[in-house]
């Protein structure tokens, strides 16, 4: 009789919540770690939330700077704040939770001293030499660890494309590289005398969008000698104490001292480069996730025509004006997908 409660304990425990309210979390879960995304490096950006058995939200979180917390303990944190640790039941993550010390105690260490029994996981850790071990750990110790590849493919390519700059790096030791690329309605990329841009307030947004959540910016000198450009964050509020590394194409050494200096009190660290591998391998030994091209045509040639982008955003002004601006993404390569530890 006591085995017959105990496995119905168990049952219970492990109880499974609604496709819905599973899905509707973890989408939540997704916006989290996209508002952050951008102000992690090097640690990816990374959302959670944690449910209790009925489906109710007991906290959102996500991963807000290296050397914090993880989303994973500062939702069950939370929790425990605001008294409700003791119902926490259902835990969804983007990323595979992480069972080794870096800056911070593993997250398979809180999420196992909590009483959640169930979790969700969006993408399995990039890194092969930690890939599996966290959602391992947790079903070892008897908890019940679902993909959310099985229940909502289109979720988990969301939380892979989220990931896909921090794989990058981890797999090839570069950042991700992101080539925005605006288009008058001829196709020609340089403004009219006297203009800076001819986009539409939406399209600016979307650009000062990308430098958010950018960690570095390539340009070259013949962009910075025509326009003196600013590269801030305007559009759209940034991250707090954000520091970019802007790297400026320029082998002859044009790019005047001062615009440099100035560049360094805009909160940049300004670097002369004399080619793109040059700026990669600066950006990856500074950290950097992703990398913004914002060049004029000669350097955004370059790097589309040499396969050495990984994300082309085409803003294109149509003829109807500003307003009717149409946006195209493209992808040179799916993101990655690592193969899911089974069960």
């Amino acid at each position: 009789m006591e085995t017959g409660k105990a496995r119905m304990t168990v049952a219970t425990q492990h109880r499974e919540l609604p496709a819905e309210i599973i899905s509707a979390a973890f989408a939540r879960a997704l916006a989290a770690a996209e508002a952050y995304r951008g102000a992690t490096s090097p640690n990816p950006p990374v959302g959670c939330v944690v449910l209790d058995g009925q489906g109710w939200e007991l906290a959102v979180a996500a991963h807000q700077r290296a050397g914090e917390a993880h989303a994973e303990a500062k939702a069950l944190s939370i929790c425990a704040a605001t008294g409700t640790l003791d119902r926490a039941h259902t835990l969804l993550v983007t990323l595979e939770p992480c069972n080794h010390t870096g800056r911070t105690p593993p997250c398979c260490d809180a999420i196992l001293a909590s009483p959640v029994r169930v979790v969700w996981i969006g993408s399995p850790d990039p890194n092969p030499a930690v890939r599996g071990g966290g959602a391992r750990r947790l079903r070892e110790a008897g908890l019940s660890v679902r993909w959310m590849a099985e229940r909502e493919p289109g979720l988990a390519a969301a939380a892979a494309g989220l990931l896909a700059p921090f794989a990058k790096r981890v797999r090839h030791g570069v950042p991700w590289v992101t080539v925005k690329q605006a288009l008058d309605e001829a196709g020609s990329m340089i403004p009219l005398a006297g203009q800076k841009t001819f986009t539409s307030p939406s399209s600016l947004r979307l650009a000062h969008q990308l430098r958010k959540r950018a960690d570095a910016i390539l340009t070259g000198s013949g962009t910075v000698l025509a326009d003196m450009p600013e590269f801030t964050v305007r559009h759209v509020e940034d991250h707090t104490g954000k520091v970019r590394d802007l790297f400026i194409l320029d082998r002859r050494r044009r790019v005047p001292p001062a615009y440099l200096s100035l560049a360094q009190r805009r909160g940049f660290r300004p670097q002369v480069v004399a080619s793109v591998d040059d700026a990669l391998t600066a950006a990856a030994a500074n950290g950097a996730l992703e990398m913004l091209v914002e060049a004029g045509p000669a350097v955004t040639a370059h790097v589309l025509s040499n396969g050495l982008w990984d994300e082309h955003i085409i803003i294109r002004k149509n003829a109807g004006g500003p307003a009717t601006d149409s946006v195209e993404r493209r992808l040179r390569a799916k993101p990655p997908q690592p193969a899911l530890e089974s069960a």
